[in-house]
């Protein structure tokens, strides 16, 4: 363990850094101010850059002499949530609406400490800083590899803060790491009539409750109960007065499962559901299934290589490990499906045994994280391009 992190003399810049990211927050591929602040300081560090414009990824570039040298990329992603913050930070979001609640503002300053100190001691290889738009919403991960900004890239390194650890406290896994994550949209549609007499409409309320119950029974009584699953309904629109049946209601939700033949299952499941719902009660049920990130799957050699860059910063008493994949899930799972890679998480807690979940409008980081994700980010690199040159 380093005694010290090599990232302490950067600490009150990557401080004044996340805060005024944290304090303007911008959404899914609306990162324009996002992305200058990153620019500036990119700049400031003497450090090349790419950016095409609103919607597209800030890539750093850190090259060096040997142009037969492996390429090396850290990712960090740019997008804050829809919301309100809750936490009385000095500098807590100043855009109504908007908040970095799942702590991409730490994850881009991370990166940008990892940056200051790739370029004040350069590393055998080629190193891309990649600020990606939109991972909460619109798989801003494929847009960068469309562009084929990563092309050559000999391996991917991303990572998240999290209250599940305290601060010195990494995870480092292979293989699976997060779920799959799928949506689902049911449009029913009945007969409308008065409160009074049911007996003339089809009640699609009645229906979506007995919907609701019935599709928590695909998991709790076809699966597995040793594979992971999860089928969440998170919203429900009907009804337009007390005293009228409701002749349509709409449902959204979501699908995480872990493996291939649990989540056909779960699929085949919910048609079967919305064809039986529809005959039992004379409506019309329509279900539709939009596929959504695929798992995070880590490649062993990668993982083996941040196991030993994280061992080097937090020490083996720092190292956690992996007993369930996250039910979560994370666009950096684009990456992993064409270059090798490994996604890790770092204990963030503010306080010893303090637990605010990512999204929760009271979320925030103990700042110190910024120390040990910069300082793994850099050693990460580093063992990479001893690796890769073996």
């Amino acid at each position: 363990m380093i005694e010290k992190y090599k990232s302490e003399h950067l600490y009150e810049w990557m401080v004044a850094v996340r805060r005024i990211l944290h304090h303007h927050p911008e959404l899914a591929f609306e990162e324009v101010e996002t992305a200058k602040v990153l620019m500036a300081e990119l700049g400031k560090l003497e450090i090349a850059y790419d950016y095409a414009g609103p919607g597209n990824a800030v890539i750093g570039k850190l090259l060096c002499k040997n142009s037969a040298a492996p390429v090396i990329a850290l990712r960090a992603d740019m997008d804050a949530l829809p919301g309100t913050e809750n936490t009385d930070l000095p500098f807590a979001s100043c855009i109504r609406g908007k908040v970095h609640a799942c702590g991409h503002d730490a994850h881009m300053t991370m990166v940008l400490g990892a940056a200051a100190l790739l370029k004040a001691s350069p590393p055998p290889c080629h190193v891309l800083f990649v600020f990606q738009p939109a991972e909460e919403k619109g798989g801003g991960a494929r847009v960068v590899l469309e562009s084929g900004a990563l092309q050559g890239v000999s391996a991917i390194f991303g990572g998240h803060v999290t209250h599940h650890y305290r601060v010195g406290e990494m995870m480092v896994a292979d293989g699976v790491i997060t779920a799959q994550s799928d949506r689902f949209k049911i449009h029913i549609k009945g007969k409308g009539g008065h409160g009074a007499r049911p007996h003339e409409a089809t009640d699609a309320i009645v229906i979506t409750g007995l919907f609701i119950i019935a599709m928590q029974t695909l998991v709790s009584r076809e699966i597995n109960p040793v594979y992971p699953a999860v089928v969440t309904i998170g919203m429900v629109h009907a009804g337009s007065a007390p005293n009228v049946i409701a002749e349509e209601a709409t449902l959204e939700g979501s699908i995480r499962t872990t493996l291939p033949e649990v989540r056909d299952h779960i699929h085949r499941g919910l048609r079967r559901m919305a064809k039986a719902m529809g005959e039992l009660h004379n409506a019309k049920v329509d279900l539709d299934i939009t596929q959504g990130y695929p798992p995070v799957v880590n490649t062993t050699r990668e993982t083996y290589i941040a196991y030993r860059a994280a061992e080097k910063v937090v020490g083996h008493a720092g190292l956690m490990t992996l007993d369930h994949p996250s039910m979560g899930s994370e666009d950096f799972s684009y990456y992993l499906q064409k270059i090798p890679g490994c996604y890790v998480r770092f204990g963030a807690r503010r306080h010893e045994n303090e637990y605010i979940p990512l999204h929760s409008p009271e979320f925030d980081i103990n700042e110190e994280v910024l120390k040990v994700g910069s300082a793994f980010f850099d050693e990460v690199v580093r063992e990479a391009a001893q690796d890769y040159f073996s």
